[in-house]
């Protein structure tokens, strides 16, 4: 297979890693895959048998270097990002072609703004991080809830999930994170990332159907508060999260997702409600769907193909809300997520 204008997947033996591929092949895009383990890859690509097999750790920058060759794109599925976004977005630039994440992990997303920034903006390299379901989707959301509107009062992103089994990924990416904030919990409010060890609160969430009310912990905070103010005047963002999948999550014995479908997915449902309050004016808009990890999938794919078709709102470094026609893209994204807009 060529790999002229491939779309290179780092983090390919991963588990969105290898749902992220699954999309690209379903698309007909001409597909590498990278990562660190070169025997777990060339396994994975002998079942695949279409794929472009390119090694790279990612404190070998010239292997990085020979993974992204002639490609088109890359997108990275490695966590911790805190570890890999760096060394892999440095060598998109290098390369001169465009790079994505799907990174839930706050600080890495905040770090990803603030030291990438001004080189992509040079370049006018298109740099996407958390395009995922945390991060990517509800900014989306937001922005497609806040139509003309540029700022608000206050933004809400609510997620109702009705189990959540972490993959190893999702608790190493939580221990660095848990570690960079020294056990502390964090809010973004008065329009700053703001670091606390208040008490953990409970509230009742009306979600739409088919989770209908639910207990959530109050102040779950997710990538949306670095991926939403990034480009709304929102001097506040709070998420939320469902009681039991945040139990799910703090279980060490919760196990991984497990199949239950031909695709991969899980039997996990998930509805994020998002709420926007802008002069006394309030906006909504909601996703319903399964599988957190499969659903990044087309968000991301959707994304770098966007990307490649020059159907940007922007260029340089900048979140999905602000890359695409945010509501057009949430069309896009049926029948892998359902979508509604009330103003």
């Amino acid at each position: 297979m060529s790999t002229t204008a491939a779309v290179v997947v780092y983090g390919a033996t991963g588990h969105t890693g290898r749902f992220v591929v699954a999309e690209l092949r379903r698309r007909g895009v001409a597909t590498v895959v990278s990562g660190r383990d070169a025997a777990r890859l060339e396994e994975l690509a002998a079942v695949w048998g279409d794929v472009v097999v390119r090694p790279a750790a990612v404190d070998d920058p010239g292997a990085l270097d020979r993974a992204l060759a002639a490609a088109a794109a890359v997108i990275n599925c490695a966590g911790p990002f805190a570890v890999t976004a760096g060394p892999v977005v440095e060598a998109a630039l290098r390369a001169g072609i465009p790079y994505l994440d799907v990174a839930a992990e706050i600080e890495a997303n905040a770090s990803m703004f603030a030291d990438y920034a001004e080189a992509a903006g040079k370049t006018q390299t298109p740099v996407v991080p958390a395009m995922a379901f945390y991060g990517g989707l509800g900014d989306l959301l937001v922005t497609a809830a806040m139509g003309d509107l540029t700022a608000a009062d206050e933004v809400h992103v609510a997620y109702g999930l009705n189990n959540w089994h972490p993959t190893a990924g999702t608790r190493a990416a939580g221990e660095v994170s848990h570690r960079r904030r020294a056990g502390r919990r964090v809010r973004f409010a008065d329009g700053a990332l703001r670091y606390h060890d208040d008490e953990v609160s409970h509230t009742d969430w009306l979600f739409p159907e088919p989770l209908g009310r639910r207990r959530v912990i109050a102040e779950f905070t997710m990538a949306d508060v670095v991926t939403v103010p990034s480009h709304l005047a929102v001097p506040e963002v709070r998420t939320y999260m469902t009681v039991e999948a945040a139990q799910d999550l703090a279980e060490e014995a919760t196990p991984a997702p497990e199949p239950v479908d031909a695709g991969g997915r899980s039997d996990q449902i998930f509805v994020v409600d998002v709420l926007v309050r802008a002069g006394g004016v309030e906006r909504r808009a909601t996703a319903r769907g399964r599988d957190i990890y499969a659903v990044t999938a087309p968000l991301v794919v959707e994304a770098v193909q966007r990307i490649l078709a020059g159907r940007t709102r922007t260029t340089g470094l900048a979140s999905a809300g602000a890359m695409f026609d945010a509501a057009d893209f949430l069309r896009a994204l049926a029948p892998h997520v359902t979508v509604e807009l009330a103003h």
